[in-house]
């Protein structure tokens, strides 16, 4: 019986995976990657590691979850390392939790790695903290695409009146349900809103900023897409002061021993 490492790949800045995740990377006979993950990640496999394309866009897979499950029981089951590797943290919205349930049903051996979630990651990147002593004292993420044929189970009054900042994945395509939801609901139309596009990668990063009564348009108009975070509260304000990484993207750190 081989074992399976459900890593989390991070955000998509290279610096930013864990060392345990680059362990995982580095041991693994076959590798299973998402389409949001860095691909650089992957130089760093062993040279004779099977490397297979998961990825998912909108209506296209390259392989549908059952399909990715049973190629992790098969693999392990052949007794390689497997690593999973998922953007961001693999139990935040990744659906790592459904496919260690598959492993533990067929008793296989596995670990969960965590990574460094977009939702913190790229409004970090973008100058905004999530929490503020003065402006945010509670923060919520939530997924923005609902599941076909799926009722929306979100609690919208409850984000719109009791949580301080909202950050949002998946969500630029649902954008004018979400904020018409939470007008309904009671925020504030001039809240800032803040739409960041690839977060945390030099070359692709983009941040919008605007308020709940704009954003759509501004977002619109500039032709932001997916991946992006919607983050939505008064800590946006603090970009205007903390801005760093668009106007000076971070150079990798070089450790040499």
């Amino acid at each position: 019986m081989g074992k399976v490492y459900i890593v989390g790949a991070g955000p998509g800045d290279v610096d930013l995976l864990t060392i345990k995740g680059l362990r995982c990377i580095e041991c693994a006979d076959v590798i299973l990657y998402d389409r949001l993950i860095n691909k650089e990640l992957l130089a760093y496999a062993k040279k004779d590691a099977k490397l297979i394309f998961c990825g998912k866009l909108p209506q296209q897979h390259a392989m549908i979850q059952e399909q990715i499950n049973q190629t992790l029981v098969d693999y392990a089951q052949q007794g390689y390392v497997v690593t999973r590797l998922k953007g961001g943290d693999p139990f935040v919205f990744g659906r790592g939790a459904e496919e260690a349930g598959v492993l533990a049903k067929h008793q296989i051996p596995f670990e969960i790695v965590p990574g460094i979630t977009s939702g913190i990651a790229a409004p970090a990147y973008a100058g905004i903290p999530v929490t503020h002593r003065d402006l945010g004292s509670s923060f919520a993420m939530v997924t923005g695409h609902m599941q076909d044929g799926k009722e929306d189970a979100i609690r919208w009054e409850s984000l719109a009146k009791g949580i301080d900042t909202i950050a949002i994945y998946m969500g630029v395509g649902n954008l004018p349900y979400i904020r018409q939801q939470l007008l309904k609901y009671g925020r504030d139309e001039k809240t800032p809103v803040a739409v960041i596009h690839w977060g945390t990668v030099s070359t692709k990063q983009r941040t919008v900023t605007g308020t709940l009564a704009t954003i759509e348009e501004i977002v619109c108009v500039e032709k932001i897409q997916n991946p992006s975070i919607i983050l939505v509260g008064k800590v946006v304000t603090l970009r205007e002061t903390i801005h760093w990484f668009e106007e000076n993207p971070a150079q990798s750190i070089q450790i040499t021993g």
